[in-house]
């Protein structure tokens, strides 16, 4: 906070960024002083991935992976309730990458479900 403004808060549409140069008397060179801005970032909050996780549980679980990643979508959301965000990102992206695993695995194997079949279904209209 910069003492040498009020104490009230200004929005950022009614205030420009910009810096401040402060000029002291004395012996201090006015290049030496401290110019500084201050700017009010707003991140995205983390994601969990609870739609995916679930999808992955009910129609795609390998190895259980769709549990794990169901899981993990939950303690990313109760940690960005409890106001944890770096706690909510690790667990949202390790969700994030349980889904990706189980999403590849499911599609490899309808993928070689429908190629087994189609290979079965050629060779038996051969005969």
């Amino acid at each position: 906070m910069n003492p040498t403004q009020p104490a009230e808060r200004y929005s950022s549409e009614s205030l420009p960024m910009h810096g401040r140069m402060e000029m002291f008397s004395g012996d201090q060179d006015p290049l030496t002083s401290v110019q500084y801005t201050t700017i009010n970032m707003v991140t995205e909050p983390p994601k969990d991935h609870i739609v995916w996780s679930l999808w992955c549980f009910f129609y795609g679980n390998p190895c259980c992976l769709g549990l794990a990643a169901l899981i993990f979508s939950i303690k990313a959301r109760d940690r960005k309730m409890v106001g944890d965000m770096p706690g909510a990102r690790h667990y949202g992206s390790t969700a994030c990458c349980l889904n990706t695993v189980a999403t590849v695995l499911v599609s490899l194997s309808i993928i070689i479900a429908i190629i087994t079949v189609s290979v079965i279904l050629a060779q038996l209209s051969r005969l």
